[in-house]
């Protein structure tokens, strides 16, 4: 198999400026780098598993992917034992924080729920805006990402779905699905799992999913 080429991935994301109430998660701090080995590391798996679908959210939470680096993705994740990607007894291999600020995200519960119930491969996730927006002055809290920062945002995802030469690109949330089409990328609906949407989120992503051709 052809390894995914994701160096302009990686360009266009370091070239994402942080500001006073988006915070680049990827910098040069402790923290920067360990979420940015995690998500070379999740990268690479993904390379193994060959996704056919991605799923784009909005942006990072505090309590989930600004923590450890990878969407859709909180501290009970990273510390899954069999590993959630692999499988492996030891994990997944990646890096846990020390005293992180939150351990658990509601969302990444569901969604990781959701997929391990699949019967494809495992879709790959990405927001469509990777920094996390936040209220200024208080990185524990959430904000939706501005229109001209989805406008930087979006090539990033777009550059992640050609490395892996993925087609099939799905909105998780309205606001997802809202902010892709304003830049000009048609992708499929699904509910976003939180507030009241599991059920539905996971009945669409299951239907999504038989969907898929089985193509190696």
């Amino acid at each position: 198999m052809k390894r995914a080429n994701i160096g302009l991935f990686w360009e266009l994301l370091h070239a994402l400026p942080g500001t006073d109430d988006a915070t680049f998660l990827y910098g040069q701090d402790a923290d920067g780098r360990l979420r940015e080995r995690n998500l070379r590391r999740y990268l690479e798996l993904m390379d193994r598993a060959r996704p056919r679908m991605l799923l784009i959210g909005e942006a990072p939470g505090y309590r989930g992917h600004a923590i450890t680096g990878i969407p859709f993705m909180s501290v009970a994740q990273l510390r899954a034992r069999p590993g959630l990607i692999t499988g492996g007894p030891d994990g997944d291999g990646f890096e846990v924080p020390v005293n992180p600020a939150a351990l658990s995200e509601a969302s990444s519960t569901v969604v990781w729920r959701t997929v391990a119930a699949l019967r494809g491969p495992l879709p790959m996730f990405w927001p469509v805006y990777p920094n996390h927006p936040h209220e200024p002055g208080r990185l524990d809290t959430n904000r939706p990402p501005r229109a001209a920062e989805i406008a930087e945002g979006t090539p990033v995802a777009l550059a992640l779905a050609s490395a892996f030469r993925i087609k099939t690109v799905v909105a998780v949330g309205r606001e997802a699905q809202d902010a892709l089409a304003r830049n000009g990328v048609t992708a499929i609906p699904v509910r976003h799992p939180a507030q009241g949407g599991a059920r539905f989120f996971a009945t669409q992503l299951a239907r999504l999913d038989a969907e898929e051709p089985n193509v190696a």
